[in-house]
């Protein structure tokens, strides 16, 4: 049997997030590259610790659709949320134990703009009407 027309309900845009983080972390990154290098590369890393992992936990979250499919897709933000919190941790301790030199302020502040922007994206997607 054919799915009826409309029953498919498409996916929230979260990928448009991701890219509005890359789109403000590298110029950013650029700009303080011509002041100090190692800001510049700790901003870099402190903001990927925060993108790599909401973007996976996206893609993770939302590639289930419609009533059917509730359960799927509550058991995948599970499994998305405590994948994003490893890889959140995992990207902290590859940083601060292998980047040398590093500037621990640059890299929490890297990754506390980048989740700014990914709870500001968050609201202003939910506010959105349905297409």
């Amino acid at each position: 049997m054919a799915p009826m027309a409309g029953a498919e309900i498409a996916g929230p845009p979260v990928h448009r997030i991701t890219l509005a983080q890359l789109a403000v972390l590298v110029p950013l990154c650029m700009l303080l590259l011509a002041r100090d290098k190692v800001c510049a590369y700790s901003v870099l890393s402190g903001g990927l610790i925060a993108v790599v992992p909401q973007a996976w936990f996206a893609a993770r979250a939302f590639r289930g659709r419609g009533a059917r499919s509730a359960r799927d897709i509550a058991r995948s933000s599970y499994a998305g949320e405590i994948g994003k919190f490893i890889l959140s941790v995992a990207g902290f301790a590859v940083v601060f134990a292998t980047v040398r030199p590093i500037d621990g302020l640059a890299v929490f502040t890297g990754y506390l703009v980048m989740l700014a922007l990914q709870v500001t994206g968050s609201w202003l997607l939910l506010r959105q009407p349905p297409a």
